[in-house]
């Protein structure tokens, strides 16, 4: 049973994406797992891990990213959803959501040029270095483009099979989308680029061809780049026309996000919220004497959408306090407070803020867990405490390097 919340708690009112029905305002945002099996099939630890988060209170999980093409595999061991033969286990996979009354969206996603698999052929919009990777491609085809338009068609229908509640789009963080709608991987000059409408195009395109691979009324959502991390990038007086769009398109919600990246923690910011005293309690040592990273860090993007389209807003991005997320409900910033590294210490939060809970989560943003990815499989790397060292050892004796270097000589 989940502990009954306070009435006045805005975080466990019921809440609608489209058609659908959540239980609560709280979404477990889409989280790189390492936890695929050799042919990126769904295993049962990944059906522990989400059904641990569906048992303890969380309302819509959105998984991490799913590949629909195999050149758009991001990372070994990534759950992918771009054959028939793994609808299988990705239906196992929302059987165990489905079993504890939470929903679950299926991110549909293509890594692009960010790619960082040895011996995969990337695919980019333009003949332009990856921000985050360094890594070379050559520009796309008009054939490979619509390949791509119709893998993420197919990884949608295949969504749809595989009985999850939705599907949620991958537009954000670099990734293929990303890099047709940015004008730093964008060089072309054809129909797909050369203006921000020719930008506009790539998503648009499969926005259209994924809403018209499922039933009229199934839920869609989108995460979509706001911001280009990277300078010289867009803004969101290009990406705000362009989520308008999309979302006249078939949206029925839209989580906001940073675009172009060449930094993880372009998306993830690092040691949010976090005061003298929760360093010291989290043996941060060397943030004792800096000063707090700020929470929902993308929120100003977020209140440019909600002033100019009107759609279902997603927020993720630093909410660390029951207090702040409570105030972007009360404010009409967001419908929904996504959080993705709080789930990963704390697979029980929502439970714990169900029962009254207060105050800051225990996460500090430190971002071991994303140092991991495609390393080891998705876990909190400070508790327990043991795991420090692990981290300590395998980052001493040269496994980060290691797997990096293989990487490299293997995709340039």
């Amino acid at each position: 049973m989940i502990a009954r919340p306070a009435p006045s708690s805005l975080l466990f009112e019921p809440g609608r994406i489209g058609s659908l029905e959540i239980r609560n305002r709280l979404v477990r945002a889409g989280t790189s797992e390492t936890m695929a099996g050799p042919r990126c099939e769904v295993t049962d630890g990944l059906i522990a891990l989400y059904e641990t988060l569906a048992r303890n209170g969380v309302g819509l999980i959105i998984t991490g990213h799913l590949y629909c093409h195999p050149r758009g595999q991001y990372a070994p061991r990534q759950t992918g959803i771009y054959e028939d033969d793994l609808i299988p286990g990705l239906r196992r996979l929302t059987e165990a959501v489905h079993r504890h009354g939470a929903r679950i969206f299926a991110q549909v996603a293509h890594a692009g040029s960010q790619s960082r698999v040895p011996g995969n052929l990337p695919l980019a919009p333009s003949p332009v270095p990856n921000p985050l990777t360094g890594r070379d491609v050559a520009g796309a085809s008009e054939d490979e483009i619509q390949e791509a338009i119709t893998a993420f068609a197919a990884g949608a229908r295949r969504a749809f099979a595989a009985a999850f509640d939705g599907v949620h789009i991958h537009g954000a963080n670099g990734y293929l989308i990303s890099e047709f709608s940015s004008p730093l991987t964008n060089r072309r000059a054809d129909g797909w680029g050369g203006s921000a409408e020719a930008r506009d195009r790539f998503a648009l395109e499969v926005a259209r061809a994924v809403r018209a691979a499922l039933p009229k009324h199934f839920p869609l959502a989108m995460k979509i780049g706001f911001v280009d991390a990277v300078p010289g990038g867009y803004g969101v007086e290009e990406s705000v026309p362009r989520a308008r769009k999309l979302v006249a398109a078939g949206l029925d919600a839209v989580e906001v996000s940073c675009n172009a990246m060449r930094l993880a923690s372009d998306s993830a910011k690092e040691y949010v919220a976090v005061d003298r005293r929760r360093a010291l309690a989290d043996l941060l040592l060397h943030r004792v004497f800096s000063d707090p990273a700020p929470e929902a860090y993308f929120l100003p993007w977020a209140r440019a959408l909600r002033a100019q389209v009107d759609t279902t807003i997603i927020l993720v991005g630093g909410m660390r306090r029951t207090e702040t997320m409570e105030a972007l409900l009360r404010n009409g910033d967001a419908e929904f407070i996504a959080m993705a590294r709080p789930f990963i210490r704390e697979p029980d939060l929502a439970r714990q803020l169900a029962a009254g809970r207060r105050g800051h989560v225990d996460c500090t943003s430190c971002n071991l867990c994303l140092m991991h990815e495609g390393h080891h499989a998705l876990r909190c790397w400070r508790v327990p405490r043991h795991r420090l060292l692990q981290h300590a050892f395998y980052r001493l004796s040269g496994g980060f390097r290691t797997s990096h270097q293989e990487s490299l000589s293997a995709v340039r």
